[in-house]
């Protein structure tokens, strides 16, 4: 079914971020809002971590397709854990008729070898059997699946696993592998693609994306939004947390304030209180300070900004379906 999203048009979401922004939970959750309302989307995962089989509780996923959850609304969530080695037996059967041959070499270490020699290749083969589900069509011409979402690797190397025809060019320039790396660039860089930075509102991941927006931009290939997770909602009025960043807090005022409810027994007892209380507002106060100036860092790219809220409980699926809903009435799905 057809709705209205900031990515109309877009098959494959790649999802890249620094560690410890929570890339696995927002590619996961981003597959859920996306298959929402009766769609079919795949989630891939490619650097062998099992971060979908754990984030959904499911045991370590083989290397095929399968469902792992039912969207709101309806629609079809299916995962894939791509593994280099049965990638590249795929790949030479496609295109030398040599799947048995293949294991063979396989067990002799043929796949360390050819990606330590042309470390692009083993991106190369992730990358196509990513693209090929997002080719593929059924016998009646419709396209498998509405769309897919790729757990990429971190942003610090994004762009040169995405760019794949130059990372081969060393090693191919015609024949089946230039062909392939083609195919996969022809995808990765048209219209149907983009490609996410989660972040959170801190100075180093902040930085990270805003390099690696640039980089992608630099080498012609499609930035899309900027997640922001984890965010945590101030409590306080911005006049308060103006006047706690200045320091013109009165502790006194304050001491007697947390006296008449009650919160403290007698003058010392309210004024140590105080003190304390003072420093944890001032503290959150410079925070929200600082992750308003990584939110001006981050309008200044231009591009799209969804913001998900810390999940009080934690990452559960509850929790994911919840981030899924945000996603949605963001319009980033």
């Amino acid at each position: 079914m057809d709705r209205d999203t900031d990515w109309d048009g877009v098959r494959l979401h790649v999802v890249t971020g620094k560690g410890g922004t929570g890339k696995t939970t927002v590619a996961a959750a981003l597959a859920l809002a996306l298959a929402s309302g009766g769609r079919k989307v795949l989630l891939v995962e490619v650097e062998g971590r099992q971060g979908i089989a754990q984030i959904f509780d499911l045991p370590p996923l083989p290397y095929e397709e399968r469902r792992i959850a039912v969207a709101p609304g309806g629609g079809d969530v299916y995962a894939l854990a791509i593994d280099p080695e049965e990638a590249m037996l795929e790949y030479m059967e496609m295109f030398y008729g040599m799947r048995r041959a293949g294991r063979a070499l396989t067990r002799m270490g043929i796949v360390d070898f050819a990606t330590t020699v042309a470390p692009g290749f083993r991106d190369v083969l992730v990358t196509g059997k990513t693209t090929e589900a997002v080719r593929r069509k059924d016998r009646n011409g419709r396209r498998v699946y509405d769309a897919v979402v790729l757990d990429a690797p971190p942003t610090g190397r994004i762009t040169r696993f995405l760019n794949v025809t130059k990372e081969v060019a060393g090693l191919a320039k015609v024949g089946p592998i230039k062909n392939h790396s083609d195919l996969v660039s022809g995808v990765v860089k048209s219209p149907e693609t983009a490609v996410h930075f989660v972040t959170l509102l801190e100075e180093m991941p902040v930085q990270e994306t805003l390099d690696g927006i640039a980089e992608l931009r630099e080498a012609g290939l499609p930035a899309g939004g900027v997640f922001v997770n984890m965010v945590r909602e101030s409590q306080l009025p911005q006049a308060v947390l103006d006047t706690a960043v200045k320091g013109r807090f009165d502790v006194g005022e304050l001491a007697l304030g947390l006296k008449a409810a009650g919160l403290a027994d007698g003058a010392a007892d309210a004024s140590k209180a105080a003190e304390a209380l003072l420093e944890e507002i001032v503290e959150h106060a410079r925070r929200t300070e600082l992750e308003l100036k990584e939110r001006e860092a981050l309008v200044e790219t231009g591009t799209p900004r969804y913001e998900l809220n810390l999940l009080a409980d934690g990452v559960d699926l509850a929790g994911l379906y919840e981030l899924a809903e945000s996603m949605r009435n963001q319009g980033a799905a």
